[in-house]
């Protein structure tokens, strides 16, 4: 069998796994089908994910529930003002032996799992927010001078609450650009919530049963890489990442006066491999425009700041993604 045969086979074997963890996943957090397709396309990617909304909306659910689902040893930490970077990465205790000697042991934080549930995130201060930023780069922490890797795969799934912003420190640019996506979670229409009513609050609730395991994952991100990508794709990626740099050469002419900022290079791989997994999600052996369309709002959102001229028109930043869209991948869809 060649090289594209297997290819086919070992795609075709992930897409009916993916379809399986859809499934377990939307029986407790239900309707939310787009935030279920982002989340699994951001940890398929090897990513991290960035979950914006209202309370209520089940956000520390979903979380729960992957970690069950994707077979995921998980923590979670519970962001407060408070909280300190040792909290999260741990720290070296002082240990009398029984000879009476004295020996420094580590004591592993939190962050030492694979998929942790970062709740809150901006309720902590910068200080400890800064925890995360080698862990999320590098899948490991430098503590007392020793590099200590993290678990396999390592997975960071943070929430934030869009509307208390009393106490909070908004993420720096450099810690927003380490989220693959940032996803935000909506009400649900009347229909699905009509749905949620029902299925939640009888005396029985669907339990989510493990369909991965973490050598599974593991395989299925390697998978993920091998996958092709035509040219068509590769050159929208580039035209929309590109266009939305204010100042630079590429840039579309709105952009200089709607942004302040936009997206780096990050951007263009996160949205080059987040394309790929939708693929697989949706049971396909190459992405699609239509894939870069979906996925360039949560790749791009949290990339990207509005200038005060365009937050005092009331543009938005979903807005802009749409207009560079149209403009420079829509022509391409229609051909």
């Amino acid at each position: 069998m060649s090289s594209d045969e297997n290819l086919v086979v070992e795609v075709n074997a992930l897409a009916a796994l993916l379809a399986e963890a859809r499934k377990a996943t939307e029986r407790r957090f239900v309707g939310q089908h787009d935030v279920v397709e982002q989340v699994l396309a951001a940890i398929l990617a090897g990513g991290h994910a960035l979950l914006v909304g209202q309370p209520g909306l089940g956000k520390t659910m979903l979380v729960d529930t992957l970690a069950t689902v994707l077979g995921l040893h998980s923590q979670r930490i519970q962001f407060t003002p408070d909280l300190m970077p040792a909290d999260i990465l741990g720290s070296e205790v002082l240990d009398a032996r029984p000879d009476g000697s004295r020996a420094f042991r580590f004591i592993e934080g939190p962050v030492f799992t694979q998929l942790l549930m970062a709740d809150e995130i901006n309720r902590a201060s910068p200080r400890t927010q800064s925890a995360l930023l080698q862990a999320m780069q590098e899948r490991e922490v430098t503590i007392s001078g020793q590099h200590r890797p993290l678990g396999r795969p390592f997975h960071v799934l943070a929430t934030q609450n869009p509307i208390e912003q009393e106490g909070t420190y908004p993420l720096p640019e450099a810690q927003l650009d380490r989220f693959l996506l940032q996803i935000d979670v909506g009400y649900p229409d009347r229909a699905t919530e009509r749905e949620i009513l029902l299925t939640t609050t009888g005396l029985e609730e669907g339990e989510p049963h493990a369909v991965f395991a973490p050598e599974t994952l593991l395989a299925a991100q390697r998978l993920i890489r091998q996958m092709p990508v035509g040219e068509a794709v590769v050159e929208a990626i580039l035209d929309l990442v590109r266009a939305a740099r204010p100042g630079a050469t590429e840039t579309a002419a709105f952009v200089n006066d709607a942004l302040v900022w936009g997206p780096g290079p990050r951007a263009a791989q996160a949205l080059m491999l987040v394309t790929r997994a939708r693929a697989v999600l949706h049971g396909r052996f190459a992405p699609t425009l239509d894939d870069v369309v979906a996925m360039a709002p949560p790749v791009l959102r949290h990339r990207m700041a509005l200038s005060f001229a365009a937050r005092a028109r009331g543009e938005t930043l979903d807005a802009v993604i749409a207009r560079l869209l149209a403009e420079r991948v829509g022509h391409l869809r229609a051909a």
